[in-house]
């Protein structure tokens, strides 16, 4: 015999949220400012669809967001489609195929994703994803303006305290290839360096033919964690390593020094072995945390190749963060709104024409629908609208 179950029709599945409206009036007044901030920046906003194909949501963007797709079959083409778990795949798109601009393009995004799996137990997987992204520039110069917006971003949340990480897949990229590692030792050593478990880096190599300058350069990476000095110890210890190493160590301390200067109280962390989106970013990377929470608040980097897979090779940086987590964080206030005024619900021309220049003045005029309403759902609004003689004027509520 089956036993069936009766399920609450009022529960959500487990990290799906709603909102309610003090809280919705709070995301969309930050949502607005945040928008504001990007505009003032130069930045142009876009809006991709929520739903794409598949291989065009997932193009170039490796394993890990492949995994995070929710996925259905379109009925009209038979095709798999995905809910966008990131819209980063998307700018890219937009900028190589849409907007086909040869110059620079600053472009921002804020919109509701899907996540299969929330990236902790207690997460969410409905994020609202606000980012940016700067197409056509390759030097130091626009990953420092990306980096210095994501704070900006923070700073108008009401965070404070931010300290960041930042890191470099291409030094690790251009070690494991100066070294001959074949792809699948590139991976179990990515992996491990993420962790930093140095007894298993030291097994792995020495489990691979390769020579003991080569061990030495990748296993210390694992180690070179700290303050601006760790960079001048990076030299020391990579001496020897490919011009292609040396290079992105040195792209790694010309954005350091230009953000400095740009923000010199910045509390700045260096993390060689940090290689958050290893499969597609292309050079800096970088996450922002606070003290009250252990995971990153907003991420981002360079990911210059993404825009071939659209016909369109350009370079990329960019960041992304989720706007209700910043909020939840920043304890920005919302922005206090006017009490507002009740209209009787009848057939008056002149009262109607009223409330439409009530409203477009920005007054919240409702309808008063019952008795009820006044003695309880509509206790925040604190003036009528009321006749006298032909005219109808606002006063006070009795």
């Amino acid at each position: 015999m089956m036993i069936k179950y009766k399920q609450n029709p009022w529960l959500l599945p487990d990290g799906v949220e709603e909102l309610l409206p003090d809280q919705a009036r709070q995301l969309e007044q930050l949502r607005r400012a945040v928008l504001d901030l990007y505009r003032s920046w130069g930045y142009d906003l876009i809006q991709p669809p929520f739903i794409e194909y598949l291989d065009a949501l997932l193009t170039g963007s490796g394993n890990e967001l492949d995994l995070k797709t929710f996925k259905l079959v379109d009925q009209l083409s038979g095709r798999l489609l995905g809910l966008r778990a990131d819209m980063t795949p998307q700018a890219a798109r937009i900028d190589a195929h849409s907007l086909k601009s040869d110059g620079p393009s600053r472009l921002c995004y804020l919109g509701a994703v899907m996540h299969t799996r929330a990236d902790t137990a207690t997460g969410s997987r409905c994020p609202i994803q606000l980012g940016a992204e700067i197409f056509g520039h390759a030097g130091p110069e626009s990953d420092v303006e990306i980096l210095q917006l994501m704070l900006e971003t923070l700073m108008l949340t009401g965070i404070e305290n931010v300290h960041v990480d930042l890191g470099h897949v291409g030094i690790y990229r251009a070690l494991a290839e100066e070294a001959g590692l074949t792809d699948e030792q590139e991976t179990f050593l990515f992996d491990a360096l993420q962790r930093k478990a140095l007894p298993e880096i030291s097994q792995l190599l020495a489990d691979i033919d390769i020579s003991a300058e080569h061990k030495a350069r990748v296993s210390c990476l694992a180690e070179l964690n700290g303050d601006r000095s760790t960079l001048d110890e990076a030299r020391q210890r990579l001496q020897g390593c490919s011009p292609a190493a040396k290079a992105a160590l040195d792209n790694l301390s010309d954005i350091a020094d230009l953000l400095r200067g740009c923000i010199p109280d910045l509390s700045l962390n260096f993390d060689l072995a940090e290689l958050r989106g290893y499969q597609y970013q292309t050079g800096v990377v970088f996450a922002a945390f606070v003290a009250e929470r252990g995971q990153e608040i907003a991420r981002g980097g360079r990911y210059d190749d993404i825009g071939r897979y659209f016909g369109r090779a350009r370079p990329a940086t960019g960041f992304s963060a989720d706007l209700a987590t910043l909020m939840q964080l920043g304890g920005r206030k919302a922005r206090m709104e006017k009490p507002g005024i009740l209209a009787p619900c009848i057939a008056d021309n002149n009262l109607h024409e009223q409330i439409r220049a009530l409203r477009e003045q920005g007054e919240r005029v409702a309808y008063l629908l019952t008795d009820i309403d006044a003695a309880y759902s509509l206790s925040d609004y604190d003036r009528v609208l009321q006749k006298q003689g032909e005219k109808w004027t606002v006063g006070q509520r009795n």
